[in-house]
């Protein structure tokens, strides 16, 4: 049997859900019972959202906790507030009806068989815009309501059904108790959500061999045969997709040790402007309930818009074969014009709102970009770590039941004055939603400025400590370690003071959250830096000490051997060019008569060099092309001064 140790060692490093340690596999038990939020940072349970849009005492500028949708600036918070999205969480909040996230509003919308405005034509539209919409939003609401409170279905002990929990959740026999794991409920397709209780068996099916780092094109078809996901997100102008492999791909660092990472089959990214820029929202939106506009910068974003939406699709229709044969398609798309662009019916549509394997991401989500559709591959594929007591479950799950009878009952109650916050609170509240939204987006300058402003203590942790958000990540170097954020750790530990032993509720200090070397380095050079005995290092799990120098030395040197290793490379294909030219003279020597050799025609030139820069990279193939012009001009000069 596996010891204990050995197995709480393996939760120390991100697990990778389709490859997972035989031995943590042979010991997974599916949990019966709901786990609560703890380790569910990115995805609120619906009573927590409703209580977060209730309670209105601090409000931060990046984030509707009602619709769970990001935003990057005010007018972009402005046009959610008065998009069909906010207002029928607001109506459905009203009425005791969990809100919906993007995603599940934009298939409910779907599922009516009519546009959130009543028609696709803007002339209609203007002629619906007091009363369409509503309409159709009314009709949502009351289908809503039908499926919370059924009358003719069968309930469950009179309570009605309630939504999914995103994650589903494990338990370890080689694992204390309060210990658990899970696994994003979208990850699985619906017939193995319908069957909970054989989780560990489709765990099992999913296992992959890891795969070799590419070499050749050979090896980039197999990964596109193999299992593979479809990931994009639109919004604002911003478009990145992707399709990545479900195998994980094997690369040796120096030393021959193995280290796994995703590959990404085919990804594309790119921008152009079509949100108005004082105003907020998109150049369609506001044709269509304002009439057209004729200014140049409306001109410019119409056409942009147009442009965007060719370029899209002829993306999709370049990657149909491979997002047709993907096993999931995880899609985030903000607002009705992107929605369409995505879903609308056109010729050789490619993405269809139906379609079984679509996916939402089960997590907030920032803007469209390749490094966050990373970010998001990671979330979803990682096995997720909670250590919970089963008292403290049980309550949850009691006290969860109670809220939906309450919610459930149909008849108004008197609202309850939720007492003041004191002023400590009401700055605790603040300085939390000010720091980490810095750290966020790692702004090293404007963090330090606010925490010397502020008077902010290196003690301080964030408030309230009991919510989700807080949990694993309660102090500002937790939170920094966890997004991978080496400056704002460096300038936390050496600038702030703040305390490297610090741990969280899952007793880890802020070095065992870390994901990346740099950021783990950050805390090493802190240690050189401020000396051993500034803080007990020991305790912090840091590592030995590194200076800065010896740090970038190493770098440097690994940069030296990557470099030296494709130089060698380079060469060995020189000289098998020198070798397949050499040899091509003397076969034209021997056919002088220009008869052509058996088995049909010569290849062209350009069919030659592309089987030569087969499998290198595109600095390769730069350099190789230059060293044949210069070859070539060399020759030219040579015949010149024969002649």
């Amino acid at each position: 049997m596996v010891e204990t140790s050995h197995m709480e060692e393996l939760l120390k490093r991100p697990l990778y859900v389709y490859d997972l340690p035989p031995e943590l596999l042979a010991s997974l038990t599916a949990k019966t019972t709901s786990q609560p939020v703890a380790e569910q940072e990115p995805e609120p349970s619906p009573t927590d959202l409703e209580q977060a849009a209730q309670d209105s005492a601090i409000a931060t500028s990046s984030l509707c906790s009602l619709c769970k949708v990001s935003y990057n600036s005010v007018q972009e918070q402005r046009s959610h507030v008065r998009s069909d999205h906010h207002r029928f969480n607001i109506k459905a909040q009203l009425r005791g009806n969990a809100p919906l996230d993007e995603a599940e509003f934009a298939k409910a919308i779907g599922e009516l068989d009519e546009s959130i405005s009543g028609s696709e034509s803007s002339e209609t539209e203007e002629e619906d815009a007091e009363g369409g919409t509503d309409t159709t939003l009314a009709a949502l609401l009351k289908k809503r309501a039908k499926l919370a409170h059924p009358n003719e279905d069968v309930e469950t002990e009179g309570v009605p059904n309630t939504p999914k929990q995103p994650l589903l959740w494990l338990s370890s026999s080689s694992l204390p108790s309060n210990t658990s794991l899970g696994v994003y409920r979208a990850m699985l397709s619906n017939a193995e959500q319908d069957e909970p209780a054989h989780l560990v068996e489709t765990l099992r099916r999913k296992q992959l061999a890891p795969i070799k780092a590419r070499t050749n094109n050979k090896a980039q078809d197999a990964a596109v045969t193999g299992p593979h996901i479809f990931m994009c997100m639109i919004g604002g102008g911003h478009f990145a997709a992707m399709l990545v492999s479900l195998a994980p791909e094997i690369h040796r660092k120096q030393g021959g040790v193995e280290d796994r990472q995703a590959r990404v089959i085919a990804h594309k990214t790119f921008h152009r402007y079509t949100t108005r820029r004082k105003q907020g929202g998109s150049q369609s939106a506001s044709d269509a309930s304002r009439g057209a506009a004729h200014s140049a910068g409306s001109s410019l974003r119409r056409y942009n818009e147009a442009a965007l939406e060719k370029d899209i699709r002829e993306v999709l229709s370049d990657w149909r074969e491979m997002i047709d044969t993907a096993e999931l398609l995880f899609v985030r798309a903000t607002g009705k014009t992107n929605r369409k662009t995505l879903f609308g019916q056109y010729d050789g549509q490619v993405l269809r709102q139906n379609d079984p394997r679509l996916r939402g991401f089960p997590f907030n989500t920032r803007r469209a970009t390749q490094g966050e559709l990373m970010r998001s591959f990671k979330e979803l594929t990682r096995l997720k770590v909670s250590q919970v007591d089963e008292a403290a479950l049980a309550a949850a799950e009691a006290k969860r039941r109670e809220q939906e009878l309450k919610a459930s009952t149909p008849v108004p109650k008197p609202q309850v004055q939720k007492p003041k916050l004191s002023k400590e609170e009401e700055a605790g509240l603040l300085h939390t939603s000010q720091i980490q939204a810095l750290i966020r987006r790692s702004k090293v300058p404007a963090l330090m400025s606010y925490i010397t402003n502020n008077s902010i203590p290196p003690s301080f942790t964030f408030t309230p400590a009991d919510s989700p958000q807080n949990f694993r990540c309660p102090t500002p170097l937790h939170l920094a370690a966890h997004h991978d954020a080496p400056a704002v750790v460096t300038a936390l530990l050496t600038k702030a003071g703040s305390d490297p032993t610090a741990v969280n509720n899952e007793g880890r200090t802020p070095f065992e959250l870390t994901g990346d070397r740099a950021t783990r380095d950050a805390f090493r050079i802190a240690r050189h830096d401020l000396g051993e005995s500034e803080w007990d290092w020991e305790a912090a799990r840091v590592p030995s000490a590194v200076s800065k120098a010896d740090a970038e030395s190493r770098a440097e040197k690994e940069r030296k051997l990557a470099e030296e290793e494709e130089s060698s490379q380079r060469k060995a294909r020189l000289d098998r060019l020198k070798r397949e030219e050499a040899e091509r003279a003397a076969t034209s020597r021997t056919t002088k008569s220009g008869a052509r050799t058996v088995g049909g025609l010569e290849k062209t030139a350009a069919e030659r060099r592309d089987e030569e820069t087969r499998g290198m990279t595109p600095e390769m193939k730069m350099r190789l092309e230059r060293e044949r012009r210069a070859r070539a001009a060399e020759e030219r000069f040579r015949k010149m001064q024969g002649q």
